[in-house]
């Protein structure tokens, strides 16, 4: 190695270390303002009546939106979860997105489908739809069915059939818990600036679902789905409620989140253009209200959640790893006129630039920076003290964060009851560090290769399904009348009205 290459690669660690240092004193103070804030947040809660708040107020119809492209292994129990929801007036569309699979007929079958007419209340351009059906055994559930055009573009064709003035954006793969809707719905009655509000997402493997409920909580049996349920907890109790509590909350999970549909209409709809629909949504809103004054309010609440699977293979998981990435990028350069602008306030001084050159700019930033450590082991020159800090900013550091995760979720909500589930979760925080970050990594700098590259499109996400403990209270049994729906259109049309 010359002199002038040396110095190159000197200069480069000291970036790097430098990279790392930012990135979990970030996440450090995250944590920490994450911990006051659930503190809080769970006293409150306990002198908190839902019902009361809800019947004081007054409940807001909502509209659930879940778009589905070959979900056939899933569709069947994540809709009886959403038609179980304990909430006074909802409606479900589920909008199939051109599927190539039996997620059609799934649906036909298990809630008694038929065509019926849905006037449209929105006019976000979307692909051709091909009908619409409506469910004999729960009035409260439409199928909106269509030609393929994505997730994005069938959110929009949600948009344009949504009657409430709130919606729910959801994956069809998800289970959401039964007072979600309630909860997530606070922040919309308690301010009247809220204009989003996103949930907690987690992972449903290893879980054991009744009735479209989550009854027993466990681990993944795949070491790679353990994995990503200890990356979920980091993400959204570590990192989203930080965010939360520095007012910056800058994107919510496509997965579960809430939205003012009159605002996200007249920004016209999700865009079809990104893979990361869900965040270039939520900072087209920052931008939109920050624009023109208005006074909002973009929430993230930690107790209402949704179970989702996630995947258990190498290869899907890369193929997410690589759309999510994709997504980032495309969303940041869209909205790069927010970096550093003081007009956007904490969103364009704080949260956009952390995830600019923390978020998007990191893969490259550490995977080269392996590379140069390497080199300079390789070399001879890296002294004790260099190997130490390195050791420390980039693995050490890291396992206390993801440790500390494991802490929230404990002292907060203690959602997995067994000793040697949380047990295994702290040791995953460290072994994580020892090939899987890397190996996430270099996924996410392949997905950055890929956005240069001008890739778009979301791969094939593969479905095992649920392990069900019994058959669902909503299966219709011979001779039986079936449960009593929550309520449907009329009630909604009535509460729309007050």
């Amino acid at each position: 190695m010359t002199e002038a290459l040396w110095r190159v690669v000197w200069w480069f660690n000291g970036l790097v270390l430098a990279y790392f240092l930012i990135l979990n004193l970030s996440y450090t103070a995250s944590s920490m303002m994450a911990f006051r804030t659930l503190r809080r947040h769970i006293r409150r809660l306990r002198a908190l009546d839902l019902d009361d708040l809800l019947s004081s107020v007054g409940a807001p119809p909502i509209t659930l939106i879940a778009p589905a492209y070959n979900e056939e292994a899933t569709c069947v129990e994540s809709v009886r979860s959403l038609l179980t929801l304990q909430y006074p007036a909802f409606e479900v569309v589920v909008v199939n997105d051109g599927s190539k699979d039996r997620t059609i007929e799934r649906l036909t079958e298990a809630f008694d489908l038929t065509p019926a007419d849905r006037m449209a209340s929105g006019t976000v351009p979307t692909a051709e739809i091909r009908g619409i059906l409506t469910s004999r055994s729960h009035r409260n559930l439409w199928v909106v069915d269509k030609v393929n055009g994505g997730k994005a573009d069938a959110l929009n064709a949600g948009l344009n059939r949504c009657r409430t003035p709130i919606f729910c954006a959801i994956d069809a793969d998800s289970i959401l818990d039964r007072d979600a809707l309630s909860r997530i719905v606070r922040p919309f009655l308690e301010d009247r600036t809220t204009v989003a509000a996103g949930g907690v997402v987690r992972i449903a493997n290893g879980c054991v679902v009744r009735d479209g409920s989550v009854v027993e909580v466990g681990l993944p049996s795949s070491f790679l789905a353990q994995l990503q349920a200890l990356e979920y907890l980091r993400a959204f109790l570590a990192g989203r409620v930080g965010w939360e509590a520095a007012g910056s909350t800058l994107l919510i999970s496509g997965a579960f989140g809430a939205f003012r549909r009159d605002l996200v209409a007249a920004i016209g709809g999700y865009d079809t253009a990104t893979v990361g629909e869900d965040m270039e949504l939520t900072v087209r809103l920052h931008r939109y209200c920050l624009e023109r004054g208005i006074a909002y309010h973009v929430a993230f609440v930690p107790d209402p959640a949704a179970w989702t699977e996630c995947p258990t293979t190498f290869r899907v998981l890369r193929r997410q790893r690589d759309r999510w990435q994709r997504g980032l990028i495309e969303t940041l350069v869209k909205h790069r006129a927010m970096l550093f602008r003081a007009r956007y306030g904490r969103i364009g001084l704080i949260a956009f630039p952390f995830y600019f050159f923390m978020e998007m700019l990191g893969p490259v930033i550490e995977g080269f920076g392996y590379l140069a450590f390497a080199a300079t082991l390789a070399s001879g020159r890296g002294s004790g003290q260099y190997f130490t800090a390195f050791l420390l900013v980039s693995i050490v550091l890291g396992s206390v964060l993801s440790i500390a995760a494991v802490a929230l979720e404990e002292l907060s909500f203690h959602r997995y009851p067994k000793s040697a589930d949380l047990a295994r979760l702290i040791w995953l925080g460290v072994a994580e560090n020892f090939g899987y970050r890397q190996m996430t990594m270099f996924w996410r700098l392949t997905g950055t290769f890929s956005a240069l590259r001008g890739k778009h499109g979301w791969g094939k996400m593969e479905r095992v399904g649920f392990a069900t403990a019994a058959t669902s209270a909503l299966d219709p049994q011979p001779g039986a009348a079936g449960p009593t729906p929550p309520p449907g259109p009329a009630v909604i049309e009535a509460a729309n009205r007050r």
